[in-house]
């Protein structure tokens, strides 16, 4: 039978013999909305826990829009003119997209194109500077937070984002537009190095990094947010409007519905992130990992196909990869490093699987990174040999998107 796996904008496709016992992993979130507009409008009409946008806007107020950037799916040019016609008649005129960027590099020119589409050039838009942050204080766990200025000058915040499961987060979207999208590297490596506490981990709201970051955007203020989830065709399934937090969980609860499932592991685990821009490079394609690998046995094979067509896309990740794997989780062990975490995650899955990695890249940059390369027909081939015809085995197109759980 035929299985197909995202692969950048294309798709990899592989032929498992029929007396192999598979089960497919798949978002239970296809069906779109009917219309994605009139989706945001209803968020938008009846916020959670808050006042309409309209209502929250104000004659010779400042606007700034939070969104994303290029590494992730958020659509945001359809989340803008809804969001834009709202704070218009709100009576705001002065409007600035702002990309949150994190630690991630600067985006061209094609990319901010590509993400604001017809809204591009018709609306103030910058990019997040990580050197350009004011200290407001900071939280209860010690994260300072130290904000981008323009955003910290507005007199409205408005968040916007995707809501899918984070590997120490909990989940994305919500108040992480915020930290780290628009905070300083001091405050982003302050927070993300709580994901050592166990309770960081995905599919859970409670994670101490995002009790962290919801702190933070406290200290800051966010006056709305509009999120979204999406199926695995980057379709709007549902929308959430209102306040940071209450509205932040209606999406949480609602991709918890679809997404969410109770797996026994199996022998092999054939894993895509979803493709573009989730496979970017390997530093993002990891999250797949992260969800992924419940569904997977002790000294089982894990096959991740993802195109990774700008490499490792970490730095501090790239100068990890010259330790061993050894080297890399003792370092990760005494003490967190932003870049080295993802190092020594991989090694670690390594030294518990066999890790291959079906990807665009030479076979020694995959090699370096803890991963045995392969196609992914070779890769399974191997595999097989190595767990007899009474293989189980998982297949998951859509990696990025989903959470398995169930005993390690």
């Amino acid at each position: 039978m035929l299985y197909h796996l995202p692969y950048g904008s294309t798709e990899i496709s592989i032929d498992i013999p029929t007396k192999y016992q598979v089960r497919v992993l798949e978002p239970n979130n296809a069906v779109a909305v009917p219309d994605e507009t009139k989706e945001i409008e209803r968020a938008l009409r009846a916020p959670i826990n808050s006042k309409r946008l309209s209502s929250i806007a104000g004659p010779g107020k400042r606007a700034v829009i939070i969104v994303s950037d290029t590494t992730r799916p958020t659509p945001t040019a359809r989340l803008l003119p809804p969001l834009i016609s709202e704070l218009k008649a709100g009576g705001i005129e002065d409007i600035t997209v702002v990309f949150g960027l994190g630690i991630h590099r600067k985006q061209t020119e094609e990319e901010k194109r590509a993400i604001l589409k017809e809204m591009y050039g018709r609306v103030k838009s910058i990019e997040h500077d990580i050197n350009d942050c004011i200290y407001l204080g900071e939280t209860a766990r010690g994260t300072p937070v130290e904000i981008f200025k323009p955003v910290v000058d507005a007199d409205i915040v408005v968040c916007t984002g995707t809501i899918e499961f984070h590997y120490y987060a909990g989940y994305s979207g919500g108040a992480k537009s915020i930290l780290p999208a628009v905070s300083s590297k001091r405050s982003i490596y302050a927070n993300h190095a709580f994901m050592l506490d166990p309770g960081s981990s995905a599919g859970r709201a409670d994670s101490p990094v995002r009790e962290d970051i919801e702190e933070a955007a406290e200290i800051l203020g966010i006056d709305f947010i509009l999120n979204v989830v999406l199926n695995d065709r980057k379709e709007i399934v549902f929308a959430a409007a209102g306040d940071y937090i209450d509205a932040h969980r209606e999406g949480v609860a609602f991709l918890d519905r679809v997404s969410r499932t109770e797996v026994e592991p199996a022998d092999i685990l054939i894993v895509s992130p979803g493709g573009w821009p989730k496979d970017i490079n390997i530093f993002q394609s990891h999250k797949a990992l992260e969800h992924a690998r419940n569904a997977v046995r002790e000294g089982g094979s894990v096959i991740l196909v993802a195109e990774c067509r700008e490499g490792y896309g970490n730095p501090v990740f790239e100068e990890w990869l010259n330790f061993n794997r050894d080297e890399a989780i003792r370092r990760f062990r005494s003490g967190f490093v932003m870049g080295g975490h993802k190092a020594a995650l991989i090694a670690a899955l390594a030294k518990r699987v066999d890790l291959y990695l079906v990807s665009s890249l030479p076979d020694d940059m995959v090699r370096r990174a803890y991963f045995i390369p392969a196609t992914l027909e070779d890769a399974l081939e191997t595999a097989l040999r190595k767990h007899s015809d009474n293989a189980r085995i998982i297949v998951m197109p859509y990696g990025g998107s989903m959470l398995a759980t169930g005993r390690l």
